[in-house]
C-alpha cells in the first residue's frame, strides 16, 4: 500500500482541507471523512484534532512522515501538519485508512 500515492490522489481529485486551524474547524463542524496528522505535529494540535475527530466520529490516520513530507505529498511548497479529507475523489483512501 502506497500511502503517499493514495493521499496525493485524494488531494488532486477530491475535496481536502489543509492546515491545522482549518482542519480543526472542519472537525468541529463534523465535516470530513478522515483526518490525517503528520508525525511531527505539535502536541496541542494532535490533541485537538484527535478530540474533535472523536466527537464527530471521524477516523484519524497518523502519517509516518514529517509535515514537510506531508506537504510534499500534497504537492504543496509548504508544511502540512494536518489535513481533513472531505471527499476522497478517485482515491481509495477511506477503504484503506478509514
Amino acid at each position: 500500500m502506497d500511502v503517499d500515492r493514495i493521499i496525493r490522489v485524494a488531494v488532486e481529485t477530491g475535496v481536502v482541507t489543509l492546515g491545522s486551524e482549518k482542519s480543526i474547524q472542519a472537525l468541529k463542524l463534523g465535516k470530513g471523512k478522515l483526518a490525517i496528522i503528520a508525525a511531527n505535529s505539535p502536541e496541542d494540535i494532535i490533541e485537538d484534532v484527535s478530540y474533535y475527530a472523536q466527537l464527530s466520529d471521524i477516523p484519524v490516520y497518523n502519517y509516518g512522515g514529517s509535515s514537510v513530507e506531508l506537504g510534499s505529498v500534497c504537492g504543496k511548497p509548504f508544511t502540512v501538519a494536518t489535513l481533513v479529507i472531505k471527499d476522497p475523489g478517485d482515491s481509495t483512501i477511506l477503504e484503506v485508512m478509514g
